[in-house]
């Protein structure tokens, strides 16, 4: 079978949105566990715009926000000392992001829902019986492990893109975007390419692409707009699973979108455990209600569960600890597998 994955680092213009977003709720929920969170970012250039909802007991100043704002951008590794060696016309420096933000209090008629689900949804979830991945696809597996040791090699710049096209479990095309500058560097497509050779290897030939266009150094929020949520397949099973819901990420535990895929997610490991196969599982939920009904398929697509379950949101937060400030790390290299295996749902 033809599997197909891509992967995207921290430091992807639709990442940096994800993660601004995340470390904001980080900083809330350190100084109010039982905060309400959504809050949508959009980056391009040094300016930053952020709009939603918070319900906290934590009240943070124009200045506190833009200086956290400020702080993920640098974490990510967009700081001074890159932006210098790259230069200010082809990446950003977190010191300089500029933050417009348009936050008011969440609406109290999703707020006095919390007895149930905040929201209407459908949800979709899978794990494989291969432990080397970490219960995750293979093709998925590869493109997000080649992505976070590019990200970490310092062979090129942060934003970086991966793509695995496998056959058979065995890979037959991967694809590297990755900003090299040969005017202020020796790093060669020819070294990249060398690096995925060293890392993948298979009895089977590959071919590897790096950079298709044949140049890339403009880079980050200075050649495209980040927004959040627009990398989902990224952040879930790459192209093997359905996926549900909206964006996991600008939410808080109480939101369906995050904490009932993880739901799904532990869902399937749990039958996986138990059939030794992979398994996939879907959710849906009601607005104001616990009860969630639920459907278990294996690979065949042959349905080996389904009925309704209850699902108190108050305390799928606590099983899973999303009342911490977990987020950020959550966001950093995808929901699911290596990564994540400190996490409840894995």
């Amino acid at each position: 079978m033809i599997e197909f994955s891509e992967y995207v680092s921290l430091g992807h213009p639709d990442k940096v949105a994800d993660y601004i977003s995340q470390y904001l709720l980080d900083r809330y929920i350190e100084r109010d566990p039982n905060t309400r969170y959504a809050v949508e970012v959009q980056i391009k250039g040094h300016r930053a715009v952020l709009g939603g909802e918070v319900s906290s007991a934590v009240k943070f100043t124009p200045r506190e926000i833009n200086n956290f704002v400020c702080e993920a951008v640098n974490e990510i590794g967009y700081t001074r000392a890159y932006q210098d060696k790259w230069g200010a016309e082809n990446t950003i420096c977190g010191d300089d992001i500029n933050v417009q933000e348009y936050i008011s209090q969440q609406s109290p008629d999703i707020a006095q829902g919390l007895d149930g689900w905040g929201d209407q949804g459908i949800f979709f979830g899978m794990a494989t019986p291969d432990r080397m991945t970490y219960g995750m696809p293979y093709d998925h597996t590869l493109a997000k492990e080649l992505c976070k040791g590019l990200f970490e090699s310092g062979l090129g710049g942060l934003d970086i893109k991966t793509q695995i096209v496998t056959n058979g479990g065995f890979p037959v095309k991967i694809i590297v975007a990755i900003p090299l500058d040969p005017d202020r560097g020796t790093i060669t497509p020819e070294q990249v390419e060398k690096y995925v050779r060293c890392r993948v290897s298979s009895p089977k030939p590959y071919e590897v692409i790096v950079n298709g266009t044949g140049r890339y150094v403009k880079h980050g929020t200075i050649a495209d707009c980040g927004t959040t949520g627009r990398k989902l397949a990224v952040d879930f099973y790459g192209g093997n699973c359905h996926i549900g819901g909206g964006s996991p990420w600008t939410k808080d535990g109480s939101k369906a979108d995050l904490a009932l895929n993880l739901v799904a997610r532990r869902l399937a490991k749990n039958y996986t455990e138990k059939l030794g196969e992979t398994t996939y599982t879907r959710l849906a939920c009601c607005i104001g209600k616990r009860d969630v009904d639920f459907c278990v398929t294996d690979s065949a697509g042959n349905v080996v569960a389904k009925g309704v379950m209850p699902l108190n949101p108050a305390e799928v937060i606590r099983e899973l600890k999303l009342d911490t400030p977990c987020y950020a790390s959550m966001c950093r290299w995808g929901l699911f597998g290596e990564f994540q295996k400190d996490k409840p749902w894995e």
